[in-house]
């Protein structure tokens, strides 16, 4: 898939996805939808591609929703009817499911401005950093609509319930040092040390883990967000230590730990995932 909206870049082992929209602050639109749909089918089928990096061109990272459509931006009753149920569907749910199910980590270098989908599409990113020039707001109340992107969902589990009142209820925009606080992002930096930071987290990935193991424990936890109780967490952890106990990542991730020598793994989390993946059943859209 050739892309119009956002730019990709491989080097050695990480991936670099920038929304590329720069004369309107990388504004959500629906060519976005299926390009980042798309980029994360790309990364999690490159074996090479350890971690995926997402940021913006020029000064936002994305300013939401384009609203060049006006007041009728999101309203759907004038457009061509269809019985497809897959029409009702919200763009910006698409991804962050998409997102959800990555087996890559997923990395937000927040270079500037993020309010609506430009927010709610980190949420199921694993690390957020901000730059000290970023801006974040869940602005849905001051546009008359509801949250999306499955937002209602990860924000609480992200931020906790009484921040996520706090900012969906204001709908006000606030800086990075409140989304540090608030425990939105992991830290912020200047704005020359973003990408570098970004960087370093995908890095020390890449060069010290073995991928099969980095995608078990990324679904583990983010599916254990969910659970009733921690014997669902103990149920999956048995029988995964079972698995990959037995696997020849687990083998040299020991031998290297005692030889005193960085792992060399050789699974593919394209193909190699162990047994036990994926426990859940799929949900659909009804």
């Amino acid at each position: 898939m050739s892309y119009q909206d956002i730019l990709y870049d491989v080097e050695d082992g990480i991936a670099t996805v920038t929304m590329n929209r720069p004369d309107r602050l990388n504004a959500f639109s629906k060519a976005m939808v299926e390009e980042l749909i798309d980029v994360i089918d790309v990364t999690d089928a490159d074996d090479a591609v350890r971690a995926v990096i997402f940021t913006g061109a020029g000064r936002g990272f994305c300013a939401g929703a384009d609203l060049s459509a006006g007041a009728k931006t999101f309203d759907k009753s004038e457009r061509p009817s269809t019985d497809s149920i897959e029409a009702l569907r919200d763009g910006g749910g698409r991804v962050t499911l998409r997102f959800y199910e990555s087996k890559k980590p997923l990395i937000a270098a927040v270079n500037g401005p993020a309010v609506g989908i430009g927010m709610t599409m980190q949420l199921p990113m694993d690390f957020r950093i901000a730059s000290t020039e970023a801006r974040f707001g869940m602005v849905f109340t001051r546009r008359g609509v509801v949250m999306e992107a499955c937002s209602s969902w990860f924000l609480p589990r992200v931020v906790g319930i009484a921040q996520a009142m706090e900012w969906v209820m204001s709908g006000r925009v606030f800086p990075a040092d409140e989304a540090l606080a608030g425990g939105l992002v992991s830290r912020v930096v200047a704005p020359d040390e973003l990408l570098p930071a970004a960087r370093a987290i995908a890095r020390e990935i890449a060069d010290n883990t073995s991928g099969v193991s980095v995608a078990m424990c990324r679904h583990m936890m983010w599916k254990m967000l969910g659970a009733d109780h921690p014997m669902e967490a103990h149920k999956l952890d048995s029988r995964g230590m079972r698995d990959m106990g037995q696997l020849p990542d687990a083998h040299e991730g020991i031998q290297s730990f005692l030889e005193k020598r960085p792992g060399n793994y050789s699974m593919k989390p394209s193909t190699e995932m162990p047994d036990v993946f994926p426990w859940w059943e799929e949900r659909k859209f009804e």
